[in-house]
């Protein structure tokens, strides 16, 4: 497992050094009307310049030669409402990622959840979900709850009974939309309780235009967790702590994204979730191949060792994919730090109208 490598230059940083005004009107609740007809800020870093284009225009923007590497992690429908058996009270729990277990039970019982009113979900309470499969709290562990179902979850049960875990900033419950649009095009492996939403306002035309156009994909796979939502509660940043998630790239990814790194090319990841898997596995040289995983947590004062662009959403004020992008904006030979150049970034996106967050526009950091 990969963690933060020391970045001094963070050390005196505070949570609210990442903090800025977004008013409501702006939380996009829907995605556009046609996927990839999304806003794009083009930030580049050469000359520390602005200019506002539309996603669709990527293959005038990139150049031949580079390689977008997407996570083509797919979600699950990871949301289940559920009654208590004691009290018949509603509630809902988040399925997080699977836990073994061993000798006490099958593979696909036993999950590790978000929950809501966690403080009243007590090792013992029993829960009925739709369908009818019944679960038991099996364990506690601070604000997550260990739940074990009477038989194994796959994902067949959960894409019938189970709902798209939209985030909480989208005030309103899924749709049969949701199913299609809070996923990648290219999803093909299911695990993410949310999406990687860089990876949404592509379309399989703008794909074909950018190979035309001489920008070659890759894909790598890491399951979204805990480690790219949880909010930092911590008032110094280095202070916080990031889950582990799972990561795979294989053979053919990783070749593909050697060649183009030492021939030169541009190594442009689609989202967040890229950026860590491919700095977590890069040795200075190739990548790991197989099967990871990652608790790295980038801040102002890393120092990137693969990525060469990032395309990315707007993200929530004060969270990790915040100080990421922060990180990745710093400017070279420039005394303002990238976190500077973000937040005034963000702010001319509030003046411009621009739709933030999941379902909202996008950033290319170049």
């Amino acid at each position: 497992m990969f963690r933060s490598p020391d970045q001094p230059d963070s050390k005196t940083m505070k949570t609210k050094d990442f903090f800025f005004d977004l008013p409501e009107k702006l939380i996009a609740q829907y995605p556009t009307e046609e996927r990839g007809k999304s806003r794009l800020m083009v930030l580049d870093r050469s000359t520390g310049g602005r200019t506002h284009r539309m996603v669709e225009d990527l293959p005038l923007i990139l150049e031949p030669g580079s390689l977008l590497v997407l996570n083509n992690s797919k979600v699950r429908k990871a949301r289940l409402l559920a009654r208590s058996l004691s009290t018949g009270a509603k509630t809902e729990f988040l399925l997080l990622n699977r836990l073994p277990e061993g000798k006490e039970g099958p593979a696909g019982s036993l999950w590790k959840t978000m929950t809501t009113r966690v403080r009243r979900k007590r090792t013992g309470s029993r829960y009925v979900f739709d369908g009818g499969r019944e679960g038991e709290i099996a364990g506690e562990d601070g604000e997550f709850r260990l739940l074990r179902f009477d038989t194994p979850v796959d994902e067949e049960w959960l894409d019938l009974y189970g709902r798209m875990p939209l985030p909480p900033y989208i005030r309103r419950d899924d749709t049969a939309m949701d199913s299609e649009r809070y996923q990648t095009v290219y999803a093909r492996i299911p695990g993410s309780a949310a999406a990687p939403t860089a990876g949404l306002h592509f379309t399989a035309a703008l794909l074909e235009r950018l190979r035309h156009h001489g920008v070659e994909t890759a894909f790598i796979t890491l399951h979204v967790g805990l480690g790219t939502f949880l909010p930092v509660r911590s008032e110094n940043i280095e202070d916080h702590t990031m889950h582990e998630e799972t990561f795979t790239i294989d053979d053919e990814a990783a070749s593909r994204i050697e060649a183009v790194k030492t021939g030169g090319g541009k190594i442009i990841a689609v989202g967040t979730t890229s950026v860590r898997t491919l700095e977590s596995a890069w040795d200075g040289k190739k990548l790991t191949r197989g099967e990871g995983s990652t608790a790295i947590f980038i801040r102002p004062g890393y120092t990137f060792r693969l990525v060469d662009a990032l395309f990315t959403n707007f993200h929530t004020p004060e969270s990790t994919l915040l100080m990421l992008v922060s990180a990745f904006a710093a400017l070279p030979g420039s005394a303002k730090p990238g976190r500077e150049w973000i937040l005034e970034s963000y702010a001319l996106a509030v003046r411009e109208a621009y739709r933030f967050f999941s379902y909202g526009d996008a950033m290319l950091i170049k």
